[in-house]
């Protein structure tokens, strides 16, 4: 709802600080005191184009302020904030600010956080409604038809969503599938060849780093070959060194016991046998690990040549060739089996699609049936709004299949025609702004709590009227204000008798600067205003009675 307005340096309003209640609030003045830049200052704030014309005279910029009630949680304007990141306190106000440069250029702010036009458009659509004489949104537009009839007719959507989305993912899978099959197809004897090859070669991850390994061994082996066979004949050999100290250590064995200096020395020969002993299998076991074949070194440089020249060829590490090998195998497995699992899916696919065709259909029929309540809803509230000839209708039509959606398949738009025996054309097609408006107002009362802006504004929806039709359009507009907030720009009395609240619009002049003002009215101030617009320019005492009446009726 909205509740407070400020406005600076709007054409003729200097500052200007407003307050509205719920209910319905009535705006009235004589023409031309301004009442149209109050609401150009309001669309201003909700996203309106920004003109540079709207700056007062000799200011630099002009600036609107929207207060509104924090909306709920689930409603559209609390979304569209938290998809785009603005923050709102629970039960704290949102809070609109529009600036107009007079050279041009415009900033735009939510919770004095910076925002762009077209998100201020969308969230200005969220919080009101604003209907005028040339107005083009709201309930015009047969964009927002649908949602407005399934609001109205409370039909369940959710089958219809929940299937549409089942089928949509089946038909996915299939054209996946049918992509794969198709390519796979398409290069059958290259993935035939190129699996044998593969599966001949039988190549093993980590195979590349074991062969490499290998073979460095081995290379490593033929070069310290000789060398290791001239330590071998130094240290085993018949004349090699550890003969030469175990025959020594024999010899002082036998006589070690003659000279007690002799015993030490043993002790040392023998250290040094058992020690040169150890040496001996340590150069043993080197040399057979430094072995090589030069047979089996020519094996393994072929297989590892082979196996990097695949890797190549396929361009993936040697590593990845097993898997890649596995990979070619399945799609090679997927042509044979493709037509038997393509043709599962498409029993899929119609099995999903016969479901959301049963859902949509059902949805179908709840639209056709709150469409005939609607209609006659409607119909009912066109005689006392003086629009007798005028027939609506509500039209609900199945969509090509290309058109189905999450939300069926039907097309919904609001048709009227005005005159016996004239087609029925779209709402926005009316030539008449004020049978336009009435018709709105009809509209909006039959879908009244069914969904929509919480505020809605009429801009002189009782032009062209008087008498018992302005008394009707009151009445209703008092009807709808019960469950939403309702602004009116009016010059019917019979209309502003029926406000909650009354703001008088008016302009000043000192003689060289004019202002427009707006003024909250008491009771007493309510009275003159409305025999004001019964009696025109003198108020007679009549006219102040027959004001009197008019207040007391409602």
């Amino acid at each position: 709802m909205l509740t407070a307005l400020a406005i600076r340096n709007v054409v003729l309003i200097e500052a200007l600080d407003l307050e509205f209640g719920a209910g319905l609030s009535v705006l009235t003045g004589e023409t031309g005191a301004g009442k149209s830049i109050l609401l150009d200052s309001l669309g201003l704030a909700l996203g309106a184009r920004a003109d540079s014309g709207l700056v007062r005279n000799g200011e630099a910029q002009a600036s609107v302020i929207a207060a509104f009630e924090a909306p709920a949680a689930d409603h559209r304007a609390t979304a569209l904030l938290v998809d785009n990141g603005i923050a709102i306190e629970p039960g704290e106000p949102l809070l609109i600010r529009r600036l107009v440069k007079a050279d041009g250029g415009s900033r735009a702010f939510v919770n004095d956080q910076p925002c762009s036009a077209a998100l201020l458009r969308d969230l200005g659509g969220s919080l009101v409604e604003i209907h005028g004489q040339h107005d083009d949104r709201g309930l015009l537009n047969p964009r927002g038809h649908r949602a407005l009839l399934d609001s109205y007719g409370r039909c369940d959507t959710a089958a219809v969503a929940t299937a549409h989305a089942g089928w949509r993912a089946a038909t996915d899978a299939l054209a996946q599938a049918r992509t794969i099959v198709a390519n796979a197809a398409r290069d059958c004897d290259y993935l035939t060849h190129a699996v044998e090859e593969l599966r001949k070669f039988a190549p093993e991850p980590g195979e590349e780093a074991t062969l490499a390994e290998a073979r460095a061994t081995m290379q490593k082996g033929a070069r310290l070959t000789d060398d290791l066979a001239i330590v071998n004949d130094c240290l085993t050999g018949s004349d090699g060194g550890l003969a030469q100290l175990r025959q020594a250590a024999r010899r002082l064995d036998r006589i070690a016991g003659e000279e007690p200096l002799l015993t030490a020395v043993l002790e040392a020969l023998d250290r040094a046998v058992a020690e040169a002993g150890e040496a001996e299998d340590r150069l043993a076991e080197a040399a057979e690990a430094l072995s090589f074949d030069p047979a089996r070194l020519d094996s393994i440089e072929t297989r590892l040549f082979d196996l990097r020249g695949l890797a190549r060829k396929h361009q993936v590490q040697p590593d990845d060739l097993a898997a890649l090998r596995d990979e070619m195998a399945a799609k090679l497995a997927a042509i044979e089996g493709g037509e038997e699992h393509i043709a599962a899916l498409e029993k899929d696919v119609a099995a999903k699609a016969a479901t959301y065709r049963a859902a949509a259909q059902a949805l179908s029929g709840e639209r056709q049936m709150a469409a005939a309540r609607l209609d006659a809803a409607v119909a009912a509230e066109l005689a006392p709004l003086k629009l007798d000839a005028a027939r609506f209708r509500t039209i609900v039509a199945q969509t090509d299949e290309g058109q189905w959606s999450a939300h069926g398949m039907d097309r919904v738009e609001f048709e009227i025609s005005t005159n016996p025996g004239a087609p029925f054309a779209p709402l926005a097609k009316i030539a008449s702004g004020g049978e336009l408006s009435r018709f709105i107002l009809a509209l909006k009362v039959a879908l009244a709590e069914r969904g929509g802006a919480d505020t809605l504004i009429f801009d002189e929806i009782d032009r062209g009227v008087g008498g018992a039709v302005a008394d009707a359009i009151g009445e209703r507009l008092a009807r709808l204000a019960q469950s939403n907030q309702i602004l009116v720009v009016t010059h019917s009395p019979q209309v502003a008798a029926r406000g909650a609240g009354h703001l008088l619009i008016a302009k000043s002049s000192d003689g060289t600067v004019t202002r427009t003002g707006v003024h909250a009215l008491d009771d007493a101030e309510r009275r003159e205003e409305i025999a004001r617009m019964l009696s025109g320019a003198e108020i007679t005492a009549e006219a102040r009675a027959q004001a009197e009446r008019l207040l007391e009726r409602v």
